[in-house]
């Protein structure tokens, strides 16, 4: 749902973060004290509570061994997967956890049991790794890839969408909050389009949970990925993975192993009837557990109010970087997110990836993206290259007047 701009100094409870519940935010953050941090779409700061949860459990595992420790913290790991069902507004036998949202991606997407003639709808905004899987699925099994145009305002056109429909679309994949652009994609329409014609609908929210209230439900996904490292504050090498009940039945995961199914006999196995088909039996529960925590902190701000923050917050950082003379802001969509995405200018050679080095200089952290990430896009547009900056609910008004000035230095 989308949110309104609000203040991000006293904002009320149900509008955004107050002052003191932002100083509270940076105090938990380590990182605030060292960096200003601006990429928050690459990996966010963790908070300490976070950085605790992943630590004491490897310290247990040194001191009682990896087996023993998993075993006392068994319950702490099963409430992870309660945390993620809240997140997302779903059950908990509908989560995997996973080591990566590509992992969860993929696992998702190569379950599908495609036949020759399947079509596979998706946007121009997609995302490098996604697309790359389309086209392997095309030549393996003689799918058909078809990239639906975007409407007026550089979102995926709902007109279009529908129709493109017909019996043969065997899934609507869709990267909600693609990696350039700030636009967040209209999901729930698509979600509506995708029940109405029985296709499947597969949801890369990787850039979308932690900075956006998601709910599954309200969007209609079959199946929704994510990550921990972005919005939600958690550790590298965590992910997460929701399949809906329905149509669990309906995928094989492309490999399996003595978690996801049992050996009933010499010649048989049967699948778990849950998303957990989708896991396998190592995994980090350090990270794991931090992602847990990730989560707890997030729901105990709210997602509406870090929703409302965002917003806000990146509302002010386009602002400021209009009005700077040779910055050009890139943000597409009738929603946009807390990705902010602009071009300077090449006066005297300055390139994005200067920019992005400059202000490394000075402890202030952006990215740069470029068209072999989203390549449909950044083609149809002309971009050879963007200078990304995304906010959280811990950044503040006076760091985005510190990013203006160090880009407005940058071009002298």
């Amino acid at each position: 749902m989308s949110a309104a701009d609000t203040s991000s100094q006293g904002a009320s409870p149900s509008a955004g973060l107050t002052s003191a519940e932002v100083a509270r935010a940076r105090a938990d953050t380590p990182g605030c004290a060292r960096v200003t941090h601006f990429n928050n779409a690459g990996a966010s700061l963790m908070p300490r509570q976070v950085i605790d949860a992943t630590t004491r459990h490897l310290l247990l595992e040194a001191d009682i061994g990896g087996y023993e420790a998993a075993a006392e913290a068994h319950e702490r790991i099963e409430s992870v997967y309660d945390s993620a069902a809240r997140l997302l507004g779903c059950h908990r036998d509908e989560i995997a956890l996973m080591d990566s949202a590509t992992r969860a991606w993929d696992m998702a997407f190569y379950a599908i049991p495609f036949r020759p003639g399947d079509r596979v709808l998706t946007s121009m905004a997609e995302y490098a790794s996604n697309y790359i899987a389309y086209l392997q699925i095309a030549e393996r099994h003689g799918v058909r890839i078809d990239v639906v145009p975007n409407d007026e305002h550089g979102q995926l056109s709902i007109d279009a969408l529908r129709a493109a429909i017909d019996e043969r679309v065997r899934v609507i994949s869709l990267t909600h909050v693609p990696t350039n652009g700030g636009l967040v994609n209209p999901a729930a329409e698509v979600g509506k389009i995708a029940r109405e014609a029985g296709a499947l609908y597969l949801l890369d929210a990787c850039q979308s949970v932690g900075q956006l209230d998601v709910d599954v439900a309200e969007i209609g996904c079959d199946m929704l990925s994510t990550t921990g490292r972005k919005y939600l504050r958690g550790p590298r090498g965590t992910g997460l993975l929701y399949v809906r009940r329905e149509v669990l039945e309906q995928l094989t995961p492309p490999m399996l192993d003595l978690h996801a199914a049992t050996w009933t006999a010499r010649d048989r196995y049967e699948m778990r009837p849950d998303a957990r088909r989708f896991e396998t039996w190592e995994a980090n529960y350090a990270a794991l557990l931090g992602l847990g925590a990730a989560v707890d902190h997030a729901l105990g701000w709210g997602l509406p109010r870090i929703q409302a923050r965002v917003t806000s917050l990146a509302g002010t950082l386009r602002e400021h970087l209009a009005g700077i003379r040779g910055v050009h802001v890139r943000d597409l969509g009738v929603q946009r997110c807390g990705i902010v995405t602009f071009t300077v200018d090449g006066v005297d050679g300055v390139e994005p990836a200067q920019v992005k080095s400059d202000l490394a200089e000075q402890r202030i952290n952006i990215s740069v993206s470029r068209p072999p990430s989203t390549r449909l896009d950044m083609e149809d547009r002309g971009l050879s290259s963007l200078l990304r900056a995304s906010v959280h609910y811990y950044n503040t008004d006076e760091e985005i007047a510190a990013l203006a000035r160090a880009v407005r230095a940058c071009l002298g």
